[in-house]
C-alpha cells in the first residue's frame, strides 16, 4: 500500500497544538506529521488550500431509520397534510404488493397540537394500514386500518409508556406518542427483509461519509435491527464504522441482561462494529407532553411521562455498569436529566465505577442545581447542535407548552464554562446530519437565514474551535476510542476530512457554506 502524503493547505490539529504543513499516512494509520514519508511509493493529495483536519463522529444518529425514509413515502418536507396525503397515495397506488405502507419523517407543525387525524389518511388509503413516524420519532400518525389491525378502539388502555390521542368521545384520533403506543400499532406491520435494511444502510452511510463522518453512535437498536448491521457489515456496505447502543426496555428487564451480552457478541465479531453502550429512553419530548419536568406544563397538569421509575432505572444502570457497556441515556426534560444524573452518581458510588462512560443525549432543559453536576459526575453532554435555534418547532410548539420562565434551552456555554464535556450528534433523521451545518449553529445560534440577529440565547453560543472539539476529539471519547480518533497525531488512524476552507478562519455565520471535498476511514477514502 502506498503512502498518502496531504499538503498544500491547512492541515489543522486540535488542542491548541500548531497546525503543521503536511500529514504521511500509510496502511491506515498517521505516520508522520510535518515530517519525510518514508521510503515507498507515496500518493499526493493536493489541499488545494482547503483544510485537512480530524474526520467527524456523529456522538447520536439513526442511520437505519434514516436509510429506510428512502425506501418508503417521500413525506420528509411536506409542507401541507394535503402534501403528505398525495405523497402516500402516490406510493401506495405505486407499490400495490405492500400490505402495509411504513414511513417518516412528516413535521408534526402542521397539525394543530400536532393531533393528526386517521381520516385525512383514510381519503388515500382506505384499504391497508399505513403508519407513518413523525420527525421526532416519538409520535406516529396512522390510518383507520392500522388501528383496527392492532384492535386499538375506545375501550383500549393507554399503556404505561404511551398515549392514543383520542376524540373527544373517546375514539382513537389516529394519533400516537411514544413507543408503547406507537409499537402496540408498528410491532403488528411485517419486518422489512434484511435486504432492504442493508440496502437503507448503504445508502445511509454513505450520506454520513460524504458529511467527513467515519464514526457514528447508533443510539436505538432493536434485536430485529442486529441482524441488518451485521450483514451489511459482513457485505463491505458501510462506509462508516459504527457503535450499536442496544435499548434497554423496562418491561424486559432485568431478564433482558443475559441477551444483550449474547448480541453483543455477535455485533462484535463483524467488521467496524462494536456494541459497548446501552441505551435508557428516560423520557419523550417536549412537543407532545412526554418530557419529564420538574414543574408541569404551562397548558396541562402533568410533568410528562417517565420511561422509568428512578429506583429501577438506577438499579438497571448499575446492572448495564456489571455487564461492561457504556450508557447513553435519552433525557429531555430536566426532571429526566436530572434522573440521568441520578443514575450516574450511583455509577460513579462503585469502586469500579470510575472509567464508565456515561452520556447524556439532548439535555435541552437543565435546572441550575444540576449544572455542576455534569462535570463532578463526568457525564458526557451530547447535544444536537441543530435544535438550539428559535425555528419553527421552537416557537410554534415547544416554548407555548412550557410558558414563560423556561426559554432557556441547550445550555452548551454554561457547561462548557462550568468544565463538562460536550459531544455532538445529529440525532438524524430527526434533523440532518450535515456536521458544518450544526456546528454553525452551535456558534451562531441563528436560523438558516441569520435570524434571531445576534442569535437565539447568544450568551450559550460557543466558539468554534470547542464545536470543533464536540464534532471530533469528545465523540472520540464518547467511543472510547480516544487514543485513536479525534486527532491528528502519529499513531491514531487515519480518519480524515478534507474541507474546502478552514472553519477556524471564515465569518460564523459562512460556516454552512463549506464543503467536504474528502473523507477517509483508516486510511481508506470513503468520499
Amino acid at each position: 500500500m502506498p503512502h498518502i502524503e496531504f499538503a498544500g493547505g491547512t492541515i489543522g490539529v486540535p488542542h491548541g497544538t500548531p497546525d503543521v504543513t503536511t500529514l504521511v499516512v500509510h496502511d491506515g494509520m498517521i505516520v508522520t506529521a510535518n515530517g519525510a514519508p518514508a521510503a515507498g511509493r507515496t500518493e499526493q493529495i493536493d489541499l488545494g488550500g482547503g483544510y485537512l483536519g480530524p474526520a467527524f463522529g456523529d456522538g447520536h444518529a439513526h442511520p437505519l431509520f434514516a436509510g429506510l425514509e428512502l425506501q418508503g413515502p417521500q413525506i420528509r418536507g411536506a409542507g401541507s397534510v394535503a402534501d403528505i396525503v398525495d405523497s402516500v397515495r402516490l406510493w401506495a397506488d405505486a407499490h400495490p404488493e405492500a400490505t402495509w405502507i411504513v414511513g417518516g419523517s412528516y413535521d408534526s407543525t402542521l397539525a394543530p397540537l400536532g393531533s393528526f387525524d386517521a381520516a385525512w389518511l383514510d381519503a388515500a388509503v382506505p384499504d391497508r394500514p399505513v403508519v407513518l413516524r413523525s420527525w421526532d420519532y416519538h409520535s406516529a400518525w396512522c390510518n383507520t386500518a392500522a388501528l383496527e389491525a392492532a384492535g386499538i378502539t375506545a375501550d383500549t388502555v393507554d399503556p404505561e409508556d404511551g398515549v392514543f390521542v383520542r376524540r373527544e368521545d373517546g375514539t382513537p384520533l389516529g394519533t400516537l406518542l411514544e413507543s408503547g403506543a406507537v409499537e402496540r400499532v408498528l410491532g403488528r406491520a411485517p419486518r422489512r427483509p434484511v435486504t432492504d435494511g442493508v440496502e437503507a444502510l448503504r445508502a445511509s452511510t454513505a450520506v454520513l461519509a460524504s458529511l467527513g463522518i467515519t464514526w457514528v453512535q447508533e443510539a436505538w437498536v432493536e434485536p430485529a435491527d442486529i441482524e441488518v448491521w451485521v450483514t451489511a457489515a459482513e457485505a463491505g456496505a458501510l462506509s462508516v464504522d459504527a457503535d450499536l447502543a442496544q435499548r434497554a426496555d423496562p418491561k424486559a428487564w432485568p431478564q433482558q441482561r443475559t441477551l444483550l451480552r449474547e448480541r453483543r457478541t455477535r455485533i462484535e465479531a463483524a467488521p467496524g462494529l462494536t456494541a459497548q453502550t446501552v441505551k435508557f429512553f428516560l423520557d419523550g419530548i417536549i412537543e407532545n407532553h412526554t418530557a419529564h419536568l420538574l414543574e408541569d406544563y404551562a397548558d396541562a397538569c402533568t410533568r410528562g411521562l417517565p420511561v422509568w421509575h428512578d429506583g429501577e432505572l438506577q438499579q438497571a444502570a448499575l446492572d448495564a455498569h456489571e455487564l461492561g457497556f457504556d450508557l447513553h441515556l435519552h433525557a429531555i426534560g430536566d426532571a429526566g436529566v436530572r434522573s440521568a444524573l441520578d443514575a450516574a452518581r450511583r455509577i460513579r458510588e462503585r469502586p469500579d465505577g470510575a472509567d464508565r462512560r456515561i452520556t447524556i443525549a439532548h439535555v435541552q432543559l437543565l435546572d441550575d442545581s444540576d449544572l455542576d453536576r455534569f462535570t463532578q459526575l463526568d457525564v458526557t453532554a451530547c447535544f444536537q447542535p441543530l435544535w438550539a435555534t428559535a425555528d419553527e418547532v421552537m416557537v410554534q410548539l415547544t416554548l407555548p407548552l412550557l410558558g414563560p420562565g423556561r426559554e432557556l434551552h441547550y445550555r452548551m456555554r454554561s457547561l462548557l464554562e462550568s468544565g463538562a464535556r460536550l459531544s455532538f450528534g445529529s440525532d438524524w433523521p430527526v434533523t440532518s446530519p450535515d456536521v458544518l451545518a450544526g456546528i454553525r449553529t452551535a456558534v451562531t445560534r441563528q436560523n438558516p437565514d441569520g435570524t434571531p440577529l445576534g442569535g437565539w440565547h447568544p450568551a450559550e453560543r460557543i466558539s468554534v474551535d470547542a464545536a470543533l472539539e464536540a464534532a471530533t476529539s469528545a465523540v472520540a471519547y464518547q467511543a472510547r476510542a480516544e487514543a485513536t480518533r479525534g486527532t491528528l497525531t502519529p499513531g491514531s488512524r487515519a480518519d480524515l476530512v478534507w474541507l474546502s476552507a478552514d472553519p477556524r478562519a471564515v465569518p460564523p455565520e459562512q460556516l454552512g457554506d463549506i464543503t467536504v471535498l474528502g473523507t477517509w476511514r483508516n486510511g481508506q477514502r470513503t468520499f
